[in-house]
């Protein structure tokens, strides 16, 4: 079995970092809802403003927000304003075709993306 891409939300910028809570990324539901996202799901978010890559899992936020908030020890490595890439995958024996969006500067959705 092959693990496939099946989420991704592309130039998101990081609204907050917060040392103090236990773990995780905080993401505003609007964003989750367009690529599928669960809460506590596994997620892999790369900075393209460092080069840092992390694992940890999605929680939901305020609806609305734009919010996109690194948790506990992966504020160490990512900060406030950062962009960056939020990604899920899945096994399978064949691709299916991600969900994939890009967003603005406020974490608004602009489209969604499509490679073929």
């Amino acid at each position: 079995m092959r693990q496939f891409l099946r989420a991704k939300i592309h130039k998101a910028t990081v609204t907050d970092a917060d040392l103090a809570y236990i773990g995780s990324v905080t993401l505003d539901p609007d964003l989750m809802e367009r690529v599928g996202l669960e809460q506590y799901e596994k997620v892999l978010i790369v900075d393209n403003t460092n080069g840092a890559r992390l694992e940890t899992y999605a929680l939901t936020g305020e609806r609305g927000s734009g919010q996109v908030c690194i948790n506990g020890a992966a504020a160490h490595l990512v900060s406030r304003g950062d962009e960056v890439i939020i990604m899920a995958f899945e096994y399978g024996d064949s691709p299916g075709r991600p969900r994939q969006i890009l967003v603005d500067e406020n974490n608004r959705f602009v489209q969604e993306i499509d490679h073929d």
